[in-house]
């Protein structure tokens, strides 16, 4: 069974940063995409961004310049560096990948990042 545990959340101000981190395990991690979503209050879980096993990234056009994505096979970890933090960014992060080998999703449980004005 895959493994994702998110960490790093937690209460920021406006205009500070966060690093969050994704510890994925019983997967060979180096061979697959990875991506950080997430879910504000009373609305739909969002993409974040996403970056490949080659190390290609995306990134949601309402993070895109503030945010980072990436990642170290060696540790078997994602991270997303997250810089010029907005209210509107408060929400919980979930760490993704899609397991080709059961066609299965999998998601961390997530890590709360909220903003303040």
């Amino acid at each position: 069974q895959v493994q994702l545990v998110e960490s790093g959340g937690g209460l920021v101000q406006a205009g500070g940063s966060l690093r969050l981190s994704c510890a994925a395990s019983r997967i060979f991690f180096s061979t697959y995409d990875m991506g950080w979503y997430r879910q504000a209050p009373g609305k739909q879980r969002e993409l974040v961004a996403t970056i490949t096993s080659g190390g290609d990234t995306n990134y949601a056009d309402s993070v895109k310049g503030r945010f980072t994505i990436s990642r170290d096979n060696a540790k078997n970890t994602v991270y997303l560096q997250m810089n010029s933090l907005k209210p509107e960014d408060t929400a919980v992060y979930y760490c993704h990948v899609f397991y080709p080998p059961n066609g299965l999703n999998y998601w961390g449980k997530g890590t709360l990042v909220t903003v303040s004005s």
